[in-house]
């Protein structure tokens, strides 16, 4: 491998010929070789910094056109035009087992567009620290990328994998009208419910997560840049914070704000806290409703068998012709996977030393993942298994009338001490609950048969 020169504040180090980077990224490349190749910084905290740092240059542009020269301008954003397209990705090989500030990935993005810029302008344009970073920190730098990444996954990956299912649910829905099958509580037989009505309630509650997801992300639109080292907002510029949650907005196509106390911006990261509570809340609800389709395609002759779902590999290497409820257990792991990481991102939210939040890089990393897999299941679980949701309606029916607890149904007419002989009377006699009822004495055959009708009882 060939290798250029370069240097830092400490003096020279080798960088690989082709790579963007130099020395700054290079010493954390080497003093940090904690998951390299599998846990480097996400990609959409890279895609975020091509965001801020195009949208800062626009800002020093406007405000201090005399240090940020039209010609640096158009340097810097056609080299972080290339970032945010994700062509440059090579040239960030950084790990999230770094500083807490995030530091490094901030000298990352600003060696990489730099030498890019440079390599754009045909001349020695542009300076990582002097241009790049010009009116910045890392610490209020990385708390945008944060902002930004989050925003944009929440809006433009989970939501729009919850509202698909959610769609697909009200199909079903529409599709069930009138199929009446027992209901459930605690696992054991209740009062009869429509298979509609079963499905509405995952679908309410998928709406619920969108509401709550949207509530979360208002909090998120508010940026950091501007506040740089400790809040105070040294070396930047009067009106550049402003303006660059402007140019931010103006790139993204979505309208983020300057964060009115830059204090709290740069040390405090409640807003992911409450944010990643409700990715968790999704996730809690993808486990519901992926356990209760999994019990409700058990079988298939020994479980509840009330509906089918689509048969997508082979369940076992053993046992032929097994199919497994496969796409729920794969929601199951991604909500046990995202509700691992609210843990971690609370506790990464909580390590703010006075000036400074120093568990950046782990707090986005858990957020980012928790967003991405649970998009992905979601999709996933739509496509291979909600979509092919079928009622089995005669294992409905013969559920239904087979549930003891229709003797609900009788309690305005035999009192619920009554009714609870004739359940336990039915029950172990083997018999039904007309049998009992009428031999009990409690009503006649055909006083039984005008009041018990099951179906009306949704």
């Amino acid at each position: 491998m060939e290798y250029r020169i370069e240097h830092d504040s400490m003096g020279e180090v080798k960088v690989p010929a082709d790579k963007y980077w130099a020395a700054q990224t290079e010493r954390s490349h080497e003093n940090f070789l904690i998951g390299v190749g599998l846990e480097t910084m996400p990609a959409e905290i890279i895609h975020a910094f091509g965001v801020l740092k195009k949208a800062a240059a626009v800002a020093n542009n406007a405000v201090k056109p005399e240090k940020m020269t039209d010609e640096k301008l158009a340097a810097i954003s056609a080299a972080c035009d290339e970032v945010i397209a994700g062509k440059l990705m090579e040239h960030f090989p950084l790990v999230v087992w770094q500083t807490g500030s995030g530091t490094q990935s901030n000298m990352n993005a600003n060696e990489v567009i730099a030498n890019r810029g440079n390599e754009i302008a045909g001349a020695k344009l542009l300076h990582p620290n002097d241009d790049i970073n010009m009116s910045q920190s890392s610490n209020d730098t990385f708390p945008t990328a944060m902002h930004i990444a989050a925003v944009i996954g929440i809006e433009d990956k989970l939501i729009p994998a919850v509202q698909l299912l959610i769609d697909t649910f009200k199909r079903l829905e529409k599709e069930n009208e009138g199929v009446v099958k027992s209901g459930r509580t605690h696992l054991q037989d209740a009062t009869p419910i429509t298979f509609s009505q079963e499905i509405s309630g995952w679908r309410s509650s998928l709406e619920k997560d969108v509401e709550l997801l949207k509530l979360s992300i208002n909090p998120l639109k508010e940026l950091a840049l501007g506040g740089t080292a400790v809040g105070t907002g040294l070396n930047a510029p009067a009106g550049f914070d402003v303006k660059v949650a402007e140019a931010v907005s103006q790139i993204t196509g979505k309208e983020f704000v300057t964060a009115a106390n830059k204090f709290h911006a740069l040390t405090s990261k409640d807003e992911l806290v409450f944010a990643h509570g409700a990715i968790k809340a999704t996730a809690a609800d993808m486990m519901k409703i992926a356990n209760d389709i999994r019990w409700l395609a058990s079988g298939p002759r020994l479980g509840l068998g009330e509906i089918t779902i689509p048969e997508n590999e082979p369940g076992s290497s053993i046992m032929p012709g097994k199919v497994n409820p496969t796409q729920c257990e794969a929601v199951t792991m991604v909500a046990v996977q995202v509700m691992g990481n609210d843990v971690a991102v609370g506790m990464a939210a909580s390590q703010g030393n006075f000036e400074l939040n120093v568990f950046m890089p782990v707090c986005i990393y858990n957020f980012l993942q928790s967003v991405r897999l649970l998009a992905e299941a979601i999709v996933s679980f739509n496509n291979n298994c909600a979509i092919g949701i079928k009622a089995n309606r005669e294992k409905m029916h013969g559920n239904l009338h087979n549930s003891l607890m229709l003797v609900t149904a009788l309690n305005p007419y035999i009192g619920y001490e009554n009714a609870a002989k004739t359940v336990k009377k039915a029950f172990k006699e083997d018999i039904s609950l007309k049998e009992a009822c009428v031999a009990l004495g409690f009503l006649t055959a055909e006083k039984f048969d005008e009041v018990f009708h099951p179906e009306k009882m949704v």
